[in-house]
């Protein structure tokens, strides 16, 4: 009888030692995996997109989709992309979505699904301050180096405006619109046209302007693959909600100040 209760009491350790070993390690290996959404973005466009002080990519579109991507359940890793490379890195399925001040445009709704509108914006011409060139339309352009960014609505509104009319503007596309500011400051260009909310910004940070608003209503959307229909429905409920709370206020006070 002994040697039956020291095996007894054997086996029961050994079930309690497995038991225990089970609850340490099973949670480990049933926890969910982490959620995450990869996001395309063109850091040069503020204060929607761009890099800090500190090398981080930051502005109103990081923010709004870190919020909204918390609110669904997801974390968010940036990804840095030239524009124009945006809707191709998308198709690819190197991103999953496109946040970076993108504009809803008939031609990109053929290859993307885009979220309802989050932003209103027009176009705006860009001088150099004091420089005593004062064009308030693209005909005070005509014959002029004018400087725009690759695959936006910029570049395809002079290219439209030079079809149209068939009168004649350098345009001189860059990969991002920080170069073409900087070109503009150092003479290389007589004029830059950017969104008019992304002007702004460059006029407290460089030494120009805005000579003129033309006015396009273009409306911003956050870009999903045409397959995803499931992502892209959870988005525009978590926008909608969004755009009605004291958060994405603070967002636009944040970069906007007010």
């Amino acid at each position: 009888m002994a040697i039956s209760k020291y095996l007894v009491v054997l086996i029961v350790a050994v079930v309690v030692v497995i038991a225990l070993a089970s609850l340490l390690i099973y949670p480990r290996l049933t926890t969910p995996p982490t959620k995450v959404l990869k996001v395309g973005t063109s850091p040069d466009f503020p204060p929607f997109e761009f890099i800090d002080e500190k090398g981080n990519i930051v502005g109103i579109d990081i923010d709004l989709i870190k919020a909204i991507a918390k609110r669904l359940g997801y974390e968010v890793e940036v990804i840095s992309i030239d524009f124009e490379g945006l809707i191709p890195a998308l198709l690819n399925k190197q991103i999953d979505i496109i946040a970076s001040g993108m504009t809803i445009t008939e031609e990109r709704a053929e290859v993307v699904a885009f979220t309802t509108p989050y932003w209103e914006a027009d176009q705006a011409i860009l001088i150099v301050m004091g420089s005593g060139f004062k064009p308030r339309s693209l005909d005070d352009l005509v014959n002029k180096k004018v400087g725009v960014q690759s695959g936006t609505t910029a570049e395809q509104l002079v290219h439209d405006y030079i079809t149209n009319t068939g009168k004649s503007i350098d345009v001189r596309s860059y990969s991002s619109y920080v170069l073409a500011v900087v070109d503009l400051v150092n003479g290389r260009l007589d004029a830059v046209i950017v969104d008019s909310p992304v002007a702004q910004m460059f006029a407290k940070e460089y030494n120009v302007e805005v000579s003129a608003v033309i006015q396009t209503g273009e409306k911003y959307g956050l870009a999903v693959r045409k397959d995803d229909v499931e992502l892209l429905n959870k988005l525009n409920e978590a926008l909608e909600e969004f755009l009605k709370t004291d958060e994405w206020i603070q967002i636009i006070d944040k970069y906007l100040g007010g």
